[in-house]
């Protein structure tokens, strides 16, 4: 009987769909059995004798990969892919099927939610009427500040959509491919990177990680932002140099910072001290609908996969010549 491992958690929770998916087809599952995002080392503990992988944000290392004897998917259950060694997996023959559709709004939404919370300083008049303090604090409108987007995929561009119903905000953009499409529905300002940091008042970024983007953002690029800018990372950790991000808003430089994702998560580093800087835990992804919907994906890939059918989004071959070009 095949056997599969799901690794991210929580699953089945919003939905039993999932489970009763692999109990339906016969397959033996289990649910990672620590309740928390494992490390490398247990994880390859865990996946000696599993045939398929619904992974999440773990570390699937070349390590891994070589305990894994019996494998031969990694079904992950959102987009990103920096977390698994697709080469190591290529080599040993095993498939990675991911959900990159399934996320997009969810995502999207939250980046807005984080754009509304930093404009209108609700996490700062949280925190302090939390202890006793009463501070209305003046804002902005979406409508009246200058957006800097960089990278057009499927969220970024779902949040361009979003924020067509705030009015005629200046949106400025960035992405390695041009967009032409784009330019007929929307009012957009392409423009190089170095521009955006300089002339946004929020910097939303929406990018993989990959060599290009790890480390993107240091502290002199920090420093060319105004100093009442805002920046806000809903993508990956370790684009943004995370030490470099405190360095800059402890001196005091820009107004505000929204992270929900990290280098290394859980996160317990020195961006806690910063009270203008919100941090979120890496729930871009975590409405009921859009969880639902990349649980049931990945089940049914793996489903697929074991009854020998077509992977439906099967990580497409340049994803891995990205990663031979090394993080």
């Amino acid at each position: 009987m095949a056997k599969v491992l799901i690794t991210t958690v929580p699953f089945g929770s919003i939905s039993r769909l999932p489970l009763e998916m692999l109990d339906n087809s016969g397959i033996k599952y289990l649910i990672n059995p620590l309740n928390k995002k494992l490390t490398e080392d247990q994880l390859a503990e865990m996946v000696t004798d599993f045939d398929v992988i619904i992974a999440g944000t773990e570390p699937i290392t070349e390590k891994v990969i070589k305990r894994a004897s019996h494998l031969k998917l990694i079904s992950r259950v959102g987009i990103g892919l920096d977390n698994v060694d697709l080469n190591a997996a290529l080599n040993r023959g095993i498939k990675v099927s991911y959900t990159p559709n399934a996320p997009s709004k969810a995502v999207a939404e939250l980046t807005l939610c984080h754009m509304l919370t930093l404009l209108r300083s609700v996490h700062l008049s949280n925190s302090q009427m939390h202890n006793g303090k009463w501070n209305r604090f003046l804002g902005k409108r979406i409508e009246n500040v200058t957006l800097g987007i960089i990278g057009l995929g499927r969220i970024g561009t779902q949040l361009i959509k979003i924020l067509k119903g705030f009015g005629e905000t200046r949106i400025l953009v960035n992405d390695l491919e041009y967009k032409s499409v784009l330019d007929q529905e929307f009012n957009l300002e392409w423009r190089n990177k170095e521009e955006i940091y300089k002339e946004a008042d929020i910097v939303s970024l929406h990018l993989p990680l990959t060599h290009l983007t790890k480390n993107m953002i240091r502290k002199e690029n920090l420093l060319t932002m105004k100093s009442n800018a805002m920046i806000i990372n809903t993508s990956r950790g370790g684009i943004i140099n995370e030490y470099d991000l405190y360095d800059v808003m402890n001196s005091g430089h820009l107004s505000g910072a929204a992270i929900d994702v990290f280098e290394k998560e859980p996160y317990n580093g020195p961006l806690k001290e910063i009270e203008r800087c919100l941090l979120t835990a890496h729930m871009g992804s975590m409405s009921e609908d859009c969880r639902k919907n990349m649980e049931v994906e990945s089940t049914k890939e793996a489903i697929s996969f074991l009854k020998n059918n077509i992977l439906k989004s099967e990580v497409p071959l340049e994803e891995y010549d990205l990663q031979k070009q090394c993080l």
